[in-house]
């Protein structure tokens, strides 16, 4: 009775080793899996984002918005798919990709398109005039209106001739000529037109070309250095 207990230990543990290799091996396939997907997915990914165009956040409509959040998760599931639904995921990324920018192409050739994919601005505001229904069609209330518009720095409506909410949902703001800054003309001051300012030096390197976009040259530097 002990030798068959002593076996039917050792053949548990045997069956134990077995699973726990067979897991580490799951899980190294996975690892290396993902080592190759998940590189390939972000080159992509970067590459097509290539194609579509760079936009900052704060200028994107709701038709953007919703394209690269989706574009994303087709990456994201690129990058954790099977081998056999990694090419299926690809293919879904660039059809998407070329659906997207075909809708731009067409959007740029039609207003009515562009209007209807990316919306248009709004007047909110005009001269003392709050329109409601075009709140409601914005989705705003008077209070988030009131909010946007002290963080703009006006925090009366008396200063503002016209509002408009654009299509990124930002608010466009024109004051009143009275409430404006000054500008030189105002003032009919003459002043001179400045000029971007260029990287020289960088990591103890010169820059040459963007020294001579400047306008400046090496002797320049050597006397101002």
């Amino acid at each position: 009775g002990t030798v068959k207990s002593v076996r039917l230990i050792l053949t548990e543990i045997k069956n134990n080793l077995k699973s726990i290799i067979t897991l580490s091996e799951g899980i190294l396939w996975y690892f290396l899996r993902a080592l190759i997907t998940a590189p390939v997915s972000i080159i992509v990914l970067f590459l097509l984002s290539k194609f579509i165009g760079n936009k900052q956040m704060s200028s994107l409509n709701l038709f953007d918005y919703i394209n690269g959040i989706t574009i994303g998760s087709i990456a994201a599931e690129m990058a954790t798919a099977e081998m056999s639904d990694f090419w299926a995921c690809l293919a879904a990324l660039i059809v998407y990709v070329i659906i997207v920018m075909l809708c731009s192409w067409l959007s740029q050739k039609s207003t009515m398109l562009r209007r209807f994919l990316t919306g248009k601005s709004i007047v909110i505001f005009d001269r003392g005039k709050l329109y409601k229904k075009n709140f409601s069609v914005a989705k705003i209330d008077i209070n988030e209106f009131l909010t946007r518009m002290r963080e703009k720095g006006y925090f009366s409506l008396d200063d503002v001739e016209t509002v408009f909410l654009e299509q990124n949902g930002d608010l466009s703001v024109l004051p009143k000529d009275k409430k404006r800054p000054a500008t030189p003309d105002d003032l009919k001051i003459i002043v001179h037109q400045t000029r971007p300012e260029s990287v020289v030096i960088t990591d103890g390197k010169i820059l040459e070309k963007n020294l001579a976009e400047s306008g400046f040259n090496l002797e320049w530097l050597k006397k101002t250095a």
